[in-house]
This record gives structure tokens, sequence and C-alpha cells, in this order.
């Protein structure tokens, strides 16, 4: 299937950020392999930050757990607005980008 149409979901994370008293990007990431979404990754940032913070870098000593970690998933339109919900309610308070994108290789069978 050349060409075809997809959707990528992007959450911005904190690596301290808890979910039921589990790392909030682990749990994520679970769901979403449960949720049989196509394919996921977790990256965890060397540096970065989220709303407007300092940057944080991975050798600075007081960075204690607020690196950014990035979750990236692609699936279809319908798999996406089926596990949107739950993502937002699990990163209520994070920031969640959804964007369409064209597959340049490969499909989601």
């Amino acid at each position: 299937m050349h060409n075809a149409m997809a959707v990528q979901v992007t959450l911005y994370l904190h690596e301290d950020d808890k979910w039921q008293s589990k790392p909030l990007h682990l749990e994520i990431l679970s769901y979403l392999r449960r949720e049989n979404v196509y394919a996921a990754v977790g990256l965890h940032a060397v540096m970065g930050f989220l709303g407007r913070q300092r940057v944080k870098t991975s050798h600075l000593v007081d960075a204690g757990g607020k690196l950014p970690v990035v979750v990236i998933f692609v699936d279809t339109d319908e798999h996406v607005e089926r596990v949107l919900p739950t993502l937002k309610q699990m990163a209520a308070h994070r920031l969640i980008i959804r964007e369409n994108v064209v597959l340049e290789q490969g499909n989601l069978d």
C-alpha cells in the first residue's frame, strides 16, 4: 500500500510521571500493546524541557526525574480514535499531539 494515510500521536512526558504508582511511559506503552496498536516507541531524552521550564540535561545532578520522555505511536485513524480517550486520561497534564501522516513505505497490516 503505497502512500497510505495514517495517524501519528506524540506524547510529551516527564520520566517521573506516574499512572497508578507506576511509570507513566511504561504504562502507556503497555496499554498500547494490549490495544494492538500497530507501532509505538518510547524515547528517553538526554536533554529538553516541558512547560516552559528550564532545560534539563542528563548530566545535571538536579535533573531528578524531570527529563523528558516521548512516546510516539502510529496507527489508523479509527484505532487512534479508540485509544486516545484513555491516553488523555492517563496523561491529562501533558502535551499530546495528533497528526495525519503519509506512509512512504510499509503498511499497517
